[in-house]
């Protein structure tokens, strides 16, 4: 059976990485893409594979990546890798862009995407808590915390205001609803 990807997304700050790595620790099942990024590794964060401009450009034109996308500055890139596990039925979460819903849902036709959300409230506490941003950056991303899901790009919205635990708790139920839903029970 193939696995699935499963693309997180949801404004800076709402918690999209320590959901995804809550997810792997819970289920094991699950394995946690890791991104190619244009960014310094100094700046901390997530883990990712840190590249320049000119190495992100050597890895598109070597069929490296599967899918990439610009943000907030930066290059982003999935790893060819992931189709490779996907088709020896590894589920695979990853971090993505609202702006590359579209190119991933053309790459990956049964991505599931999990959109999640928080008050404003609690995504200015988190990310003025990470100490990534100035306070200028901070508004910004603030300012675009609603951007929307892409037409024809089917979601599930899943609140990270509360406790990590019960977010994992009602993702881990969603998925097990979409698995069943996309593999149901052949007869015997």
């Amino acid at each position: 059976m193939t696995g699935r990807l499963i693309g997180i997304v949801g404004p800076s700050g709402v918690g999209k990485d320590s959901l995804m790595q809550a997810l792997a620790d819970r289920a094991p099942g699950f394995g946690l893409v890791r991104r190619v990024i244009t960014r310094d590794p100094a700046l901390g964060g997530e883990d990712f594979d840190p590249v320049t401009e000119e190495a992100f450009e050597a890895l598109l034109r070597a069929g490296r990546l599967c899918l990439h996308w610009r943000a907030h500055g930066l290059r982003y890139g999935i790893p060819a890798e992931v189709q490779r596990r996907m088709a020896n039925g590894d589920d695979m979460l990853v971090n993505l862009s609202r702006r590359a819903l579209t190119d991933a849902l053309d790459t990956f036709p049964d991505l599931v995407v999990l959109n999640v959300t928080a008050r404003p409230e609690t995504l200015a506490a988190r990310l003025a808590g990470r100490g990534r941003e100035t306070a200028e950056d901070i508004a910004a991303r603030l300012a675009r915390a609603d951007l929307p899901i892409p037409d024809g790009v089917p979601y599930i919205t899943i609140s990270n205001d509360g406790p990590l635990e019960e977010t994992v708790d009602r993702v881990l139920a969603v998925l097990n609803r979409e698995s069943a839903q996309a593999h149901p029970p052949q007869p015997v």
